[in-house]
């Protein structure tokens, strides 16, 4: 039999070990993580309701613990704010049970930054009248840091007005000698209930006060008892037992109970395999290619990337398949491929993951940057195939669907062209994206019918991305849209939202959306185009306004003649229909021409746009 199979079999019985035990373990470093374990994940209400379960003496399922006899399986470290001052020998790694140890470790000593826990004592809480529940229970207060420094609210410091409220700080049931503690704190609870010795009823209060703080210490001398002694049973892997075996336990249980994400699964593999910390390297590539993190989670990123690097389907199939020790390998191309991919969308005016309108194709373009040179006159050529990718890509119903499967196809054929080098733009029909009989590119009817840019969607993200990438000046700063200002930009109704609706006319379209900051958006209102262009103009000048209007492919002329003033019911609906559905009909000529421009891997040129394409609208 092997010793895997031995350590499956001995590890069969569950042990009891009480919480004080647990408690002193984690305290002097004998217990430790694995680092492939995920973070700490438990929210606020987790945690209490795991305190209820003790201080009601409730049974739990069981922790999963390796033993460790001399030099760690794996690569370690300490329950978050566990770090002992002077560590000890560690001899057992947590496998499973970490959020309820890590819970119970931090309650005790109430060092949550925005929450305090307490345990509610309903018979020393002065706002309860007779026929309320007199169970005990977990109290958990929400806690921030006010603008002079002082952490509020302000009571949940104060022993007394707790008491009041009939709360007492989870942190008192520590276990280990807390005498002096306990004391302090009911001491400061229950002083304004001491009498004055000159008060006539002295003796009578005096014995109340007494009676008091005797029953307080009883029931926290009591609750310390179900704490220390509370049995947090575990199943205990014995030291002989192989890594492999460990980590695929590890994983058998974890998926079983809370399922871990495939990420978790493939840290626990590169672990097992290479020695290498998975999140140490994530973290060293946050800081390496920042850019890159502002296009989606990092760790999709990588995987994905990782994936197709090994030609492996970028979703859970292909992520599994792929071998743990090539990804390592392949690190550095990756890191490099991300922020080349990152560089190329900035430079399309996509800044962030909120406007990319599909994210199929980060991994594909991070991917493909392993076969372009750093430099050189390729560096030109390949970036134009890049591109015209890129914009394929928003502009056609290619990743509508099984846009794992498709975006492998379009990396292989990607790849091969720029293995070879010597393509010419007719080669790139290779490429399944650009079979536009089979995924044509979206055209003036669909880009008029595109839904509101900031909820999903490709085609009318990529339609907010048009005009990104020509610069999307603000209509009054002029200053042109980037990273460091997106924060500041607001999804705003050219035509507004509030005029459009008296005519009930739907105004949530991508044409007629434009990013503007919120300034700007709060001063325009309900304003009709012609009033608010009118103030734009008169603080400026007519040109610069119509270019600010131009690096939105909107046509200024259009919004010019809307003036509505004098209108209203069906002469207004009349009017408006028509100038909005001819606002459309310019716009989406506009976009389309951009559009052609840029699937051909171009860098059209606003001039360029509107020289070719100027709309003619009707007087």
């Amino acid at each position: 039999m092997s010793s895997g199979n031995t350590a499956m079999q001995q590890s069969s019985k569950a042990q009891d070990r009480p919480l004080g035990v647990w408690f002193q373990n984690i305290q002097h470093g004998y217990v430790k993580l694995p680092r492939f374990q995920r973070y700490e994940a438990w929210d606020r209400h987790r945690v209490a309701s795991f305190l209820d379960t003790i201080i009601h003496n409730l049974p739990v399922g069981v922790t999963l613990a390796l033993e460790v006899a001399g030099e760690e399986k794996f690569l370690s470290r300490y329950i978050v704010t566990a770090d002992p001052n002077s560590p000890g020998t560690v001899n057992q790694h947590l496998l499973d049970g970490q959020q309820r140890l890590t819970a119970f470790w931090r309650s005790m000593y109430n060092n949550y930054e925005g929450v305090t826990f307490f345990v509610h004592l309903p018979e020393f809480d002065k706002s309860l009248e007779g026929n309320e529940e007199r169970d005990i229970s977990i109290r958990s207060q929400n806690r921030w840091i006010a603008n002079n420094g002082t952490r509020r609210p302000i009571w949940s410091d104060d022993p007394a007005k707790c008491l009041d409220r009939g709360l007492v700080p989870i942190n008192l049931l520590r276990p280990e000698d807390m005498a002096t503690e306990v004391d302090q704190w009911v001491s400061d609870a229950t002083a304004a209930l001491e009498p004055n010795e000159s008060d006539p009823e002295f003796v009578t209060r005096f014995k109340a006060h007494t009676a008091v703080i005797a029953e307080l210490k009883a029931r926290i001398s009591e609750l310390r008892e179900r704490v220390k002694y509370f049995n947090l049973p575990y199943l205990s892997l014995p030291a002989e037992t192989s890594k492999d075996v460990a980590l695929q336990v590890f994983i058998n249980m974890n998926t079983n109970s809370k399922p871990l994400s495939l990420y978790d699964i493939i840290v626990a593999e590169v672990e097992s395999i290479a020695q290498r910390s998975l999140h140490d390297l994530e973290q060293e590539l946050v800081e390496s290619c920042p850019k890159a993190m502002r296009y989606g989670d990092v760790r999709n990123l990588i995987l994905a990337t990782s994936a197709l690097l090994q030609e492996k389907l970028p979703n859970n199939r292909g992520m599994i398949e792929m071998n743990k020790q090539v990804l390592l390998d392949n690190w550095g191309t990756l890191e490099v491929g991300l922020e080349r991919m990152a560089n190329l969308l900035e430079s399309q005016g996509v800044v962030d993951e909120a406007r990319l309108p599909t994210n199929a194709v980060l991994a594909v373009l991070a991917a493909a940057y392993e076969h372009v040179p750093k430099d050189g006159d390729f560096v030109a050529k390949a970036e134009e195939l890049l591109r015209a990718y890129l914009w394929s890509a928003f502009f056609s119903d290619r990743y509508e669907n099984s846009a794992a499967s498709r975006a492998y196809a379009d990396f292989k054929a990607l790849k091969e062209l720029l293995i070879r080098r010597d393509f010419t733009e007719a080669d790139w029909k290779q490429i399944p994206i650009f079979n536009r009989d089979e995924h044509p590119l979206a055209d003036q009817d669909s880009l008029i019918s595109a839904g509101w840019p900031k909820n999903v969607g490709i085609e009318r993200r990529g339609i907010l991305a048009v005009s990104s990438y020509f610069g999307a000046n603000d209509f009054a700063d002029d200053k042109r849209i980037n990273y460091e200002n997106i924060g500041n930009r607001e999804y705003h109704h050219i035509f507004p939202d509030a005029l459009l609706s008296e005519a009930e006319i739907s105004s949530y379209l991508a044409l007629n959306c434009a990013l503007i900051t919120w300034k700007t958006n709060r001063i325009i209102g309900r304003k009709n185009p012609l009033e608010y262009i009118k103030e734009r103009v008169d603080l400026s000048n007519e040109d610069a306004v119509r270019t600010r209007l131009k690096s939105h492919l909107i046509p200024y002329d259009c919004l010019s003649k809307a003036h509505y003033a004098d209108l209203e019911g069906q002469a207004l609906a009349s009017r408006l229909r028509a100038d909005f559905d001819q606002f459309l009909k310019d716009r989406a000529v506009l976009v389309e021409a951009a559009i052609l421009e840029l699937t051909r891997g171009k860098q059209p040129t606003l001039d360029q746009i509107w020289t070719q394409q100027e709309p003619q609208s009707d007087d």
